[in-house]
């Protein structure tokens, strides 16, 4: 059971990354980005917001425009996905088995009740009789 509960955790953060736009290259890509922002720091002098604006945010085309000696360096940056694929993922894991058994049927059967009309007493007495007309 906890290794069912393991796989649903781990699952239920991976889809969490990835509803993020994270991926698992992108993490493996995190020693490129910190040497990129060191280039950048000793060549332009920018900071980490800087750097992060000219890759990521508003002065990104203005930077790819002036540097294309650097576009190599570029696109081993993480968080450069350019696909956009929504799926859904259904994971189904059973974990109920059920035992199916032989009947046995019998050929001859005695039947084993006996039936009592309960309300004969209290129709006998007068109890309920439909109202009557004097």
């Amino acid at each position: 059971m906890k290794v069912i509960k393991l796989v649903s955790i781990t699952l239920s953060f991976l889809t969490l990354l990835q509803s993020f736009g994270l991926h698992f290259d992108d993490i493996a890509q995190l020693d490129e980005f910190v040497e990129h922002a060191k280039f950048h720091s000793e060549q332009y002098g920018d900071n980490v917001f800087v750097f992060i604006a000219k890759h990521y945010g508003e002065l990104k085309a203005e930077h790819e425009k002036e540097h294309q000696e650097e576009k190599e360096e570029h696109e081993e940056l993480p968080f450069k996905h350019h696909c956009h694929i929504a799926t859904v993922t259904v994971y189904d894991v059973c974990i109920y088995s059920i035992d199916i058994t032989t009947l046995e049927f019998l050929e001859f059967s005695s039947d084993n009740f006996y039936y009592q009309d309960l309300f004969s007493s209290l129709y006998s007495k007068g109890i309920l009789q439909p109202p009557r007309f004097s």
